[in-house]
């Protein structure tokens, strides 16, 4: 399968850009993480603010290396739930799960989950694989989901110095290539944003969403939590 292949749903509304090897994208995060990609995923969890007993969904989960960070944390009485569009994804999650870890294949903007299901739910490295014009879907549908009180976690990549900047902006000008913005974008700052999580303060303060906070990440990350006011 190609890792870029635009696919719909049977709704056919647009999934957006697919990465189709897990295990590759496991080793590719480690080699430009040095090694310390558990780390990341750890302070991501804990970031979200999930708590013992807590029901939590990691939206673009990936290989679910985060939705397993979060199950560990909620404990046996938590339970965690990881969607994403790409099968091959979802088979490799839910073949090293924890125990009170599920995987769905669905894409955000088609999340059909009963209304406050969750209390936290988590998206990281992920938005900008969803097609520009289902993102607003995408995070109506997550608060639609969330119960009152209950905390989003959107992280991405953000601009830093020295070659890990380099690399951020290389990966940035990929993720405008795939969704289509990088016509008469010619400077780094207008493809970083891109992947720069800020973008998306007015979509949640619109969709109604509270204490919408940023704050930069270890390892050149960007990470804008909100809550659903009760």
């Amino acid at each position: 399968m190609n890792r870029n292949k635009q696919v719909s749903t049977t709704e056919s509304r647009p999934v957006g850009a697919l990465i189709t090897w897990p295990r590759r994208y496991n080793l590719l995060t480690d080699v430009y993480l040095l090694g310390r990609g558990g780390k990341l995923v750890e302070y991501f969890a804990t970031a979200s603010g999930i708590r013992p007993g807590d029901r939590a969904i990691d939206i673009g989960c990936g290989p679910g290396r985060l939705a397993n960070a979060l199950a560990r944390k909620a404990g046996p009485q938590g339970r965690v739930t990881g969607v994403d569009a790409s099968g091959p994804m979802i088979e490799y999650a839910t073949a090293h799960a924890a125990p009170t870890c599920t995987f769905e294949l669905v894409p955000a903007q088609s999340i059909a989950y009963p209304e406050a299901s969750f209390d936290v739910a988590t998206s990281t490295f992920a938005m900008h694989h969803i097609p520009e014009s289902e993102r607003k879907t995408a995070l109506t549908n997550v608060f639609r989901i969330l119960r009152p009180g209950g905390r989003l976690l959107l992280a991405d990549t953000h601009p830093t110095r020295g070659l890990r900047g380099m690399a951020i902006k290389a990966m940035a000008r990929l993720a405008a290539h795939r969704e289509g913005s990088t016509q008469g974008h010619d400077h780094d700052g207008d493809v970083l944003a891109t992947v720069d999580v800020r973008r998306y303060r007015d979509i949640l303060t619109e969709i109604g969403f509270t204490t919408i906070e940023f704050r930069e990440g270890p390892f050149a990350t960007g990470i804008l939590t909100a809550v659903k006011p009760n």
